[in-house]
């Protein structure tokens, strides 16, 4: 008890300069501050009485706060007293999800310490019901702060947070201790993501190659590049009739993208993504085995911090209306169909700039009016989802606010899934209608289907994968590449701009010589003008929030669904991937540890619903890059012809000219009025006026128009194809997740073990306790 009254009284004395500067000497006491306040020194009498209000709140709580003022700003450091610490490890030991984590016994750490205070302040309320969130929004206080710690800030630095540490392994010890459990695994995942990424890379460079390999020999751009067939306008009005010929180029990157080593590939990485998951659970289950947090809930931490901020609060009731969760579907709903409707919205712009720029002055965006639309249209559908991210988190967070969910862990899995839904639908909205939907209800010609009063696209008669393909490339390079630069100069240039002001400070602290100044470990507290220069250096760097890690994932996990979704369509993904994500890890770290304001710790034992959103998108790889093989890409035609319907098939030819004649067997004739190319003559009536031929990419008849045979037979095989695919692949995804288990058998055995020593401990406290009470 003594020890405590000297220690308050050395708080209060803490504001007379050096009075109590031998005592601070003397004692090993806690002297960094857990958080720092900013508030613009304002007329404003409410605002004032606001500040003045919620200060006053704090120290009822015995939090000790040390006020300096700078440039008509006012900071408030914030030390919260080590009885509130106690109170912690004590709830902690008694607790029955938390009590083997470590941190029930021993020295609080600076990030639990800061992950206690800011929850207290955002649970503090004034007379007026307001909290620290509402102050903030109302410009009350400007922000919010938790400082860093410059020796471990120093080591990260050296260590991880610099580029010539590109290729290094990560100290994952060491992010763990200073940023918490929380950022630790986004970084364990990321590094495990960007590892088992290099084989899939490199399968998809040798599917490359293998495309490369045939660029010039392939018998089907050979019947392309050497034909004289004319095919039929691309448009009306503006367009005439062209050689299929002059597509030569295409018809090469098509088939370095549709080839047989796409199918395989596409397999592999439906296999590949359930066998990431499956060894990354294992993988986490070592680190959080070894962290102590293995049987961690969240929920119960929140309750325990509950009760530190207020002994007599209540706990928050599990509620459940219909009437909300009936609104909330109704609104998602809503939310999904007008992120739809924009993906058509660009559909009718590709639809409509095609025509427009085949009548250019510019001969090569007349000669290219369809491959420019398709780049053009990537390129606004980037700018789209720059727009409607920003519009799909306000709607998310208000949807939450909607739910009045019971704890933050819960209203975090909720909003995670939403906005990841939105993301998701914004981002693949557009690549669904291309994959599955461009080329194949456009009608055929004397019928074609209109929009916006102009014809809907068609596919090359190669093929619409490269249409696919050019859709992904341009949206994940943009980006993957915009983003991070984008991510890292702001910061970056925010620091560089107003680091001055702290330097001014640092002239002014050159004649500082008390030891206190240079001490880095926290227990001497420094004087008013090197503690200002130190809280000056942390609010000038790059704000920091919830959202700052939600951000990351969500954009790996986005990148993960373009990695598996389509890969079919652009085998090079998971390299672009990987070379992204090497630079990621050091962009980040950087960016956190020198950039930015330090991170909340947050104590955790997995990614959270990541992981079920992970699984999900494993699945939906399944199906999507099976649809897109038996329905965007050409495997399917070709193999029916190849066995069916080819020179082989009626035994004519050698094997290795089975693809010939594939060319002019998917297309089909139409009859085109010679004085006017956008009259289409019905075949029964081309005796009657003087008609021009010309080809059409379809199964049709050329006397009337109708289906042929061979369209059914290719769309049975294609449905056959899809159902065996899918069926045969989750069965492998099925196996793959029995045959590797998620918790490795030494860390069941550890735990075991630890389990076993900790009860032993607690029957030997137990008898020592009995027999020194006889």
């Amino acid at each position: 008890m003594f020890f405590k009254k000297v220690e308050e009284n050395i708080e209060l004395r803490g504001s007379k300069k050096d009075d109590a500067e031998p005592l601070l000497r003397s004692l090993p006491t806690h002297r960094t501050f857990d958080y720092v306040l900013v508030a613009d020194k304002v007329d404003n009498e409410q605002k004032t009485l606001r500040q003045e209000a919620f200060i006053a709140q704090l120290k009822k709580k015995n939090i000790h706060i040390t006020r300096i003022t700078h440039d008509n700003k006012d900071f408030f450091g914030i030390r919260a007293p080590s009885e509130m610490f106690e109170v912690y490890q004590y709830l902690l030991k008694v607790s029955d999800s938390c009590n083997c984590c470590g941190d029930e016994k021993g020295a609080v750490t600076q990030a639990t310490r800061i992950r206690i205070v800011h929850f207290i302040l955002h649970h503090t309320y004034i007379n007026t019901g307001e909290n620290l969130e509402e102050l903030l929004m109302k410009d009350v206080f400007e922000t919010m702060f938790c400082l860093h710690e410059r020796k471990q800030q120093k080591e990260l630095r050296k260590k991880w947070a610099r580029w010539t540490a590109l290729f290094s392994r990560q100290p994952v010890n060491d992010i763990k201790s200073y940023f918490g459990e929380k950022v630790a695994l986004y970084y364990l995942w990321l590094a495990w993501y960007t590892k088992l990424l290099v084989p899939a890379a490199l399968l998809g460079v040798i599917v490359f190659l293998y495309g490369l390999a045939f660029f010039n020999t392939n018998p089907l751009i050979k019947e392309v590049c050497e034909s004289n067939i004319t095919m039929c306008p691309r448009c009306e009005k503006r367009c005439g009739t062209w050689q299929l010929s002059d597509s030569c180029t295409y018809a090469k990157v098509t088939h370095l993208f549709d080839n047989e080593g796409t199918v395989a590939f596409a397999m592999f990485m439906a296999i590949w993504a359930t066998l990431f998951l499956e060894l990354w659970k294992r993988h986490r289950a070592k680190h959080v085995s070894k962290w102590k947090v293995y049987d961690w809930c969240e929920e119960e931490e929140e309750l325990i911090m509950e009760l530190v901020n207020d002994p007599n609060c209540k706990a928050k009731q599990f509620r459940h209306s219909y009437l909300r969760s009936t609104l909330v579907l109704i609104l998602v709903t809503l939310m999904l169909m007008l992120i739809i409707g924009l993906a058509h919205a660009l559909v009718v712009f590709r639809v409509v700039a095609a025509p427009l720029m085949s009548e250019s002055k510019w001969q090569f965006l007349k000669d290219n009016a369809n491959l420019v639309s398709v780049f053009l249209g990537a390129v606004l559908h980037y700018i789209t989802i720059q727009i409607m991210t920003r519009v799909n988190r306000w709607v998310s967070l208000k949807l939450c606010d909607i739910e009045k969910l019971n704890s933050l862990a819960a209203t975090e899995r909720s909003f995670t899934v939403k906005m990841f839904t939105f993301q998701f639908f914004t981002l693949f909205s557009s690549l669904f209608y291309v994959a599955f939907f461009l080329g194949r209800i456009n009608g055929h010609p004397g019928n074609y289907v209109r929009l916006a009063g102009h014809r809907l696209e068609e596919c090359h008669p190669s093929g619409c994968l490269t249409d696919l393909f050019i859709q992904m490339a341009v949206i994940m390079l943009l980006k993957q590449t915009l983003n991070n630069i984008v991510e890292f100069t702001v910061p970056w240039c925010k620091r560089l701009v107003n680091e001055k002001a702290a330097k001014k400070l640092e002239r002014k602290c050159g004649h500082c010589y008390r030891k206190a100044c240079r001490e880095e470990n926290g227990c001497i507290e420094p004087c008013d003008i090197c503690k200002h220069r130190e809280w000056l250096r942390n609010y000038h760097l790059a704000s920091s929030d919830a959202f700052s890690l939600f951000n990351e994932f969500l954009e790996m996990v986005i990148q993960f669904s373009f990695t598996t979704i389509f890969v079919a369509a652009f085998p090079l993904a998971p390299l672009l991937a990987l070379v992204n994500n090497i630079f990621e890890i050091r962009l980040d770290a950087i960016k956190m540890v020198r950039l930015e304001q330090r991170l909340v710790p947050k104590k955790t034992n997995d990614i959270g619903v990541w992981t079920k959103l992970l699984e999900a998108i494993g699945v939906l790889a399944v199906i999507a890059n099976g649809l897109v093989i038996g329905i965007t890409s050409d495997f399917i035609p070709r193999l029916v012809y190849r066995y069916h319907y080819g020179p082989c098939a009626k035994g004519k030819l050698d094997y290795t000219d089975c693809m010939e004649g594939y060319i002019n067997d998917t297309l089909s004739t139409a009859y085109m009025n010679s004085s006017n190319f956008d009259a289409f003559i019905n075949p029964w009536e081309r005796h009657n006026f003087s008609v021009t031929e010309c080809s059409y990419r379809d199964y049709r008849n050329e006397n009337d128009y109708s289906l042929k045979s061979q369209f059914w037979m290719v769309l049975a095989v294609r449905f056959a194809f899809i159902i065996l695919f899918e069926h045969v692949l989750v069965m492998c995804k099925f196996i793959a997740a029995w045959f590797v288990p998620d918790n490795p058998t030494q860390v069941k055995n550890e735990r075991l073990q630890d389990k076993l020593t900790r009860l032993k401990h607690e029957l030997r406290e137990k008898k020592l306790s009995k027999s020194t009470d006889v």
